[in-house]
């Protein structure tokens, strides 16, 4: 059978694709190699406990933000449940700092912690500079520019405010802490990189005030949990989708793409398919393994992150005994200042399942999400898993997060495990991470052969998070409809 759009994986940015395509009446096939959907935003199934594959934080819900219009858009409806506390990070001097959902309560935590002087006026400055960022994404779905049509609706589509963000395309996140005179404070410096860590995947003097500035403040928009996992934010997508008379095919692994006179040809593990239209929701570096036409590999090689540019994870699932008094607070970041044993992460992200949640751990119980970073994952390899476990354990035991004798069942992964089953290069994980020296329009867009070919996902622009795939899958629907409809 051949059809109108044939979309690689079934990640949250490949969902969105499909989803805002099938809306228009076209015929849609996703192909993905596992049996579940959502990539790393969904959840996996383990001896009856539902645990979370990447993911486990949920923003993007507020107005202007990708995932609002996408689901206002479709009409969709996701099981919600909003946090009143987004995050605590506990921080190496061992206060714990509560990161509220409300800038007001947020700056004044912010000044407890780290005293007072200039924290008000950063914060506002990121916060006022985080939302004319969301709204100019949504305004600008043509951005970065790769023909002519793109620079003159951009042109068309431009505000005074989105000139005005100009300037923060060639400053550092380091650069503005300089403004504020907060290089000196230490304590916050740690506290910016580790944030900026798991947001935007590298530190202070490589990632762009933009993005910084955003990724800094998503825990100042409303932050939710998804009842049963977010294996229940990608379920409805899939739903629709199926619905709209597309289709979605699991255990089917693209090994090679091949262009015809009139399309594209997918060859799988299985059997072949063929399409008018193609998009690559899986990061570039596999694309690039995909694709025969030489021209196309051409294009994409200046774009590659190597494993020394990258991150992976070494991720934990915990199974615990639920305490009767279990905090309110969900999603918590330990920093590790010595570093963790044998892979140097300087801090511990641990998720757990809402005490309530019956869907992902039976009552009495709960389940917990555990990663730390692992810098260059092809140099990093992990051979003694056992003693990285016990240590990251012996962390969260320290800072009072789980008690031992709680603990029911651990599973750990390594970055291996993510390659053997994402099969993502090098098992990066978050996306491709922020340098300095990549400006924005110098991120790849949506076009992989300004064919028919398109591209969507967390190594693209804007990448990043649940909101950004969802915007990059946003930002290929729009380039593929204003180049051929």
């Amino acid at each position: 059978m051949k059809y109108d759009v044939a979309i690689i994986g079934s990640g949250f940015g490949s969902l969105t694709a499909a989803a805002l395509l099938s809306k228009r009446g076209l015929k849609v096939c996703v192909l993905e190699q596992a049996k579940y959907p959502g990539g790393c935003a969904t959840s996996y199934k383990r001896k009856g406990y539902w645990f979370e594959t990447g993911a486990t934080t949920l923003v993007g819900l507020d107005k202007h933000m990708p995932l609002r219009h996408f689901l206002d858009e479709t009409g969709i409806q996701v099981p919600l449940q909003q946090l009143q506390i987004p995050m605590q990070v506990h921080l190496p001097d061992g206060q714990t700092l509560t990161r509220h959902a409300h800038l007001h309560d947020w700056i004044a935590e912010a000044e407890r912690v780290f005293g007072k002087y200039n924290q008000r006026p950063f914060w506002e400055h990121c916060f006022s500079m985080s939302q004319q960022v969301w709204r100019s994404s949504l305004q600008q779905q043509s951005f970065p520019f790769s023909n002519f049509k793109d620079l003159l609706l951009s042109g068309l589509r431009a505000r005074p405010g989105q000139v005005k963000l100009l300037p923060g395309a060639f400053l550092t996140m380091e650069d503005v802490l300089r403004k504020y005179d907060l290089l000196q404070n230490q304590l916050f410096v740690d506290f910016v990189n580790e944030q900026l860590l798991i947001t935007a995947q590298s530190y202070l003097p490589e990632v762009n005030e933009l993005f910084g500035a955003t990724a800094l403040c998503y825990t100042l928009y409303s932050n939710y949990y998804v009842p049963g996992g977010l294996i229940n934010l990608v379920k409805p997508v899939e739903q629709y989708i199926l619905a709209n008379g597309s289709s979605i095919k699991y255990g089917q692994e693209v090994q090679a793409v091949a262009t015809l006179a009139d399309g594209y040809r997918l060859d799988t593990n299985k059997e072949s398919f063929e399409s008018r239209f193609v998009i690559s929701g899986i990061p570039l570096n596999n694309t690039l393994l995909l694709f025969q036409d030489q021209k196309t590999k051409q294009r994409l090689k200046p774009y590659l992150l190597e494993s020394e540019q990258l991150n992976g994870a070494f991720t934990m699932s915990l199974v615990l005994r639920a305490e009767e008094k279990r905090q309110e607070v969900l999603h918590h970041q330990v920093h590790v200042p010595q570093g963790v044993p044998g892979i140097g992460g300087k801090s511990i992200f641990i998720s757990f399942s809402h005490p309530q949640d019956t869907a992902r751990a039976p009552a009495g119980e709960m389940v917990a999400s555990i990663s730390t970073h692992v810098h260059d994952p092809q140099l990093h390899v992990v051979k003694d898993k056992q003693s990285i476990e016990m240590a990251i354990l012996d962390v969260l035991v320290e800072r009072g997060l789980i008690r031992r004798e709680s603990i029911l069942s651990v599973q750990a992964a390594t970055p291996g495990a993510w390659i053997f089953w994402t099969k993502r290069a090098y098992g990066a994980v978050g996306g491709y991470p922020q340098y300095r020296r990549i400006k924005p329009w110098q991120m790849k867009d949506a076009r992989l052969d300004h064919r028919g070919a398109y591209l969507c996902g967390d190594t693209v622009y804007p990448g990043q998070g649940i909101p950004g795939v969802c915007l990059s899958g946003i930002i290929a629907v729009n380039k593929l409809l204003q180049d051929h409809f």
